[in-house]
Parts: structure tokens; C-alpha cells; sequence
């Protein structure tokens, strides 16, 4: 695939993990006893136990490399990642270079065990992830020669903080994706995380816990970003910004949910991906619910296969003949530079 010069340089920041992804053949709800919620010890027999490489960085960063891209993947590892992770995401296009290895963690681990209702208990050990906030990101706007967006993804608070700081010091656009870190989080320094980005994602329950945590409008949060991109699960996804009309994109049927691990990080290099083809947004938010509907029916979020004609297809299914034309013209075609918008 072309990787050319005129090819977006897209740094994506955030954790590098090991996934220990278990299925529990029951609902998580049938044990829970109401009133007695205050003191919780319970334990669930899995019947499956699947160990995947993973962690919302380098999930982003091997699906946008799936696709053609050469991300520029931005963390704190172990010495352990050297073993068969590196050259697992190399293999798939994603440049380590600027991986910071730690001597004294471990890689992160995320231990997650879902119930027939797709619901989730996880636990995550950020290991090396604690050292994230060592990397520069001068070095490596000059290593690679600039930096066209760097995305903000859930990593150890203070490296989130001292990334998005850089970004604007430097004048890099960025994508602010607090996810996960919304709950650990406080106020302030959520508002600084997302002020300024040119965009901004998160899924619906998010949204809500992003206006409390901060204490800002939806339309407060509008006019600190340039757009906001509110993933839905099987509603599909809808963009919103301070000077334009809502877009509402119905989502990729899915012939059944295996795990929801990475589907929405999946969803992110999708839309990011298309932005570097030139697309609009709402062919951008089309293909984030095609890549995002190929990690939900894998177990795990590197697992999946994406053959071009076949994913084509699968997005003309859903969005109309024009749509599968324009993927097939593009997986594998030479980059168009594309702008990034401004935050508002």
C-alpha cells in the first residue's frame, strides 16, 4: 500500500496493553443483590480465556495501519513488548520507533470478563504506562518531519496532560479521547484535556459523564472544540459541531457481537483513516462503524481480517453503491492532504 510523502502523519498516544479477555456463560446482574451493593464479593467461573495484545493506542494505531497508514504509535511499554508485540504492530505498518520502553514495568495488562449481555468487569494494571509521561512529542514532530494531529487516547493522567499541553505550546492539532480516564479524573483536569482539540470522541454514556465532570453545556463543550463525535453502539454515531447541523450515521449491522473490546478504538481509526483520504465526515463516521462492526464480531481487537473488496461491500450494504466505490478507489491508493479542522 502507498505511504508516501503526502501520507497524514498521525501520532496516536495512549496505553499499550495486554488483553486477558474471558467469557462468564451467565449475567453478571443475577448475582448482584440489591441493598447489599455496599459490600460486593463475588466470584464468576469463565468458560473462556483469550489473551490478545491490545491496549487503545496500539489498537488504533494496527488498525489504521490495516488500512494503509503509517501511525506513529506513542507509549510506555515493558521490555517485554520487544518479545513479539513490536514486531507484530511493524508487521502491520504501525511505526515504534517512538515507544518508550521502561526497565523497571511491565507492559499494562487489562483483565476483562464479559456476560452473555455484553456487560464488562475489567480491571487495568498500567505497569510502564506510568512512565508515559517521559515522551516528548518535539522529538518526534522532528524525527518524522511534522505532525499532522496527535490523538489524546487514555493513557496515565499526567502523560495526557503534558501531551495535550505540548500540542498547544507547539501548535499541533489533536483528538481528545478521554474514554476510560473520565472516571478517574477530575474536573479540571478534564476541561484541560479537551479545550482546544479538533475533535473530540466519546460514546453516549461519556458524553454525559464528560458535562458533569466538567460542569459545561453541550453547547459550553461545542465551543471549545471543533467537533464532537458521539459514538452510539448500535445507533450508529453522530457529529456535532457549533456552527454545523447534526450528522447522524446509522451504524454496520453486526451478525453478532463476540466482544466488544476495541470497537470503538477500531471506530476511531476508521474515521481517522478516512480524514486522511479526504473524505467528508460523514463517509469518515461510515467507515469507523465498518471498521468498528469487524472488531466486534472478533474476539479481541487485533484478531480480525479486513480484505479491501470484501469490506467494500459490506460498507455499500449498509450506505449505498457510492460508498463501496469510494472505499475500493482508496484502500491501497496514493494519500490526498487533508485539513484538519480548527477547534471552535
Amino acid at each position: 500500500m502507498n505511504r508516501g510523502p503526502t501520507a497524514m502523519q498521525i501520532a496516536v498516544t495512549g496505553s499499550i496493553a495486554t488483553d486477558h479477555l474471558m467469557q462468564f456463560p451467565g449475567r453478571f446482574t443475577d448475582s448482584l443483590v440489591d441493598g447489599k451493593l455496599e459490600k460486593v464479593s463475588l466470584s464468576f467461573l469463565a468458560d473462556q480465556l483469550d489473551i490478545h495484545r491490545g491496549g487503545v493506542a496500539a489498537n488504533i494505531c494496527f488498525t489504521l495501519g490495516r488500512l494503509g497508514m503509517t501511525p506513529i504509535l506513542v507509549g510506555a511499554v515493558g521490555a517485554d513488548f520487544d518479545t513479539d508485540y513490536r514486531p507484530w504492530l511493524e508487521q502491520h505498518g504501525v511505526d515504534t520507533k517512538s515507544v518508550y520502553v521502561s526497565s523497571t514495568h511491565h507492559t499494562a495488562r487489562f483483565v476483562c470478563t464479559t456476560d452473555q449481555a455484553q456487560n464488562q468487569i475489567a480491571t487495568f494494571y498500567a505497569g510502564a504506562m506510568m512512565e508515559a509521561g517521559r515522551i516528548e512529542l518535539k522529538p518526534i514532530a522532528d524525527r518524522v518531519g511534522r505532525l499532522d494531529l496527535v490523538v489524546i487516547a487514555p493513557n496515565d493522567p499526567a502523560a495526557m496532560l503534558s501531551h495535550t499541553d505540548e500540542c498547544r505550546a507547539n501548535g499541533y492539532p489533536f483528538a481528545a479521547d478521554v474514554s476510560q480516564q473520565l472516571a478517574l479524573m477530575e474536573g479540571d483536569g478534564i476541561r484541560s484535556l479537551v479545550a482546544d482539540a479538533a475533535y473530540l470522541f466519546t460514546n453516549q454514556y461519556e458524553s454525559e459523564l464528560l458535562m458533569q465532570k466538567t460542569g459545561w453545556t453541550k453547547a459550553e463543550i461545542l465551543s471549545r472544540v471543533g467537533r464532537w463525535v458521539i459514538t452510539r453502539a448500535a445507533d450508529g454515531v453522530t457529529i456535532e459541531s457549533a456552527t454545523e447541523p447534526t450528522l447522524t450515521v446509522p451504524a454496520v449491522p453486526v451478525t453478532q457481537v463476540a466482544d466488544p473490546t476495541g470497537g470503538g478504538d477500531a471506530f476511531r481509526a476508521g474515521f481517522l483513516w478516512s480524514l486522511h483520504r479526504g473524505f467528508g465526515l460523514e463517509r469518515a463516521a461510515q467507515v469507523g462503524c465498518g471498521t468498528a462492526a469487524l472488531v466486534l464480531e472478533a474476539i479481541g481487537p487485533q484478531e480480525y481480517a479486513l480484505v479491501p473488496d470484501a469490506f467494500a461491500a459490506r460498507i455499500g450494504q449498509a450506505y449505498g453503491e457510492q460508498a463501496a466505490q469510494d472505499i475500493r478507489a482508496n484502500l491501497g491508493a496514493p494519500a490526498t492532504p487533508s485539513a484538519v479542522p480548527a477547534a471552535g
